[in-house]
């Protein structure tokens, strides 16, 4: 490889998964593209351990076409950390991340570019009318609010996968070493200046979409307990809210003692309280729960990523330990 080659425009990061039929068209589409608007472009194509030809297919892609670059991971470890995992080897200034469905149309780059060039760091390309189903629109909802107390901007509400930002903000999460990852949750650490554009999304150039509804609600406690204190807060204020609301329940019931002279009657009362109030405090143990078990996760040191195969021209590099590793990548960015 020669370490002296000219850096290119823009380096595009696509998480491959179970995509062996599309990743092709989506990789030329891109290409094709940016080339007829005058940029040059690398692919940096992170195959995150499928389980059908996808890995053939994007190890052929980097050995037939130039500035190609092919990563398998060991095993899967999600959309997010198949992304870093491609951000971290990016030779270009500017990254644009894209799907491998087909969905994030290529020739809504560089509407996305452009807006880079107007001062920002992070654009998004936000659906104009959004293409999945309820419960999958409803939890990314949930997730983008934890996300807008993150930038603090209403940019939050409209982040999508289909992004650009500049090459040099991950800096600023270059040390980080965690099970738990989000792309989006990171680049809020290197910049706040967010602005998105409206895009067309199209359908799914074939089969359905690799997220299971399991899938999204991890994805959403990861996003809530992982970098948010969001919901320990609400667990503050429930904690508050319950006991006023047992402060007035004791008002109640004395009032009714001194001025009737009768205590409240029947069990159902009393077991009504008893349920509220246990379920508060089972809840609130459970949100508790989740932080510990993550803080437990983080202390074992388990990685965002392990390199298996990388393949760039049709040469395989690989280091003793397994690890990918690239001499002409910048120092400091661990493979």
């Amino acid at each position: 490889m020669n370490a002296k080659r000219l850096a290119p425009d823009v380096s595009v990061v696509i998480p491959v998964y179970n995509s062996e039929l599309t990743i092709r068209q989506v990789v030329q589409s891109a290409r094709d593209v940016l080339v007829q608007s005058g940029r040059s472009v690398e692919f940096v194509l992170v195959d995150d351990a499928s389980v059908d030809g996808s890995w053939t297919e994007v190890a052929a892609l980097a050995a037939t076409l130039e500035n190609v670059r092919a990563l398998r991971l060991r095993r899967n470890y999600g959309q997010h950390s198949a992304i870093l995992a491609g951000v971290r080897i990016a030779r270009a200034p500017v990254i644009v991340t894209m799907d491998d469905d087909g969905q994030h149309p290529s020739e809504e780059i560089p509407k996305l570019l452009a807006a880079l060039e107007q001062g920002y760091d992070v654009v998004y390309g936000y659906p104009k009318q959004l293409p999945h189903s309820f419960m999958r629109n409803l939890t990314s909802w949930l997730t983008k609010i934890v996300l807008q107390k993150a930038i603090g901007a209403e940019t939050a509400r409209h982040a999508s996968a289909f992004r650009a930002f500049r090459t040099v903000l991950r800096e600023a999460f270059e040390e980080y070493r965690s099970a738990y990852v989000s792309i989006d949750v990171l680049l809020t650490w290197g910049t706040q200046q967010f602005t998105w554009v409206e895009v067309n999304h199209r359908p799914r150039l074939l089969g359905k979409s690799n997220y299971t509804f399991q899938k999204l609600i991890t994805h959403g406690l990861t996003m809530m307990t992982g970098f948010s204190t969001l919901p320990l807060r609400l667990s503050s204020l429930m904690g508050i809210a319950f006991t006023l609301v047992g402060f007035a329940l004791l008002v109640y019931v004395l009032g009714r003692y001194f001025i009737q002279g009768g205590a409240v009657p029947g069990f159902p009362f009393l077991a009504s309280a008893i349920s509220i109030f246990s379920g508060a405090q089972l809840f609130a143990l459970g949100i508790l729960g989740e932080y510990l078990a993550r803080v437990h996760v983080r202390t074992l040191g388990r990685p965002s990523y392990v390199i298996g195969e990388n393949v760039e021209n049709g040469t395989a590099l690989v280091s003793q330990d397994g690890v990918a590793a690239d001499t002409s990548a910048p120092a400091g960015h661990v493979r």
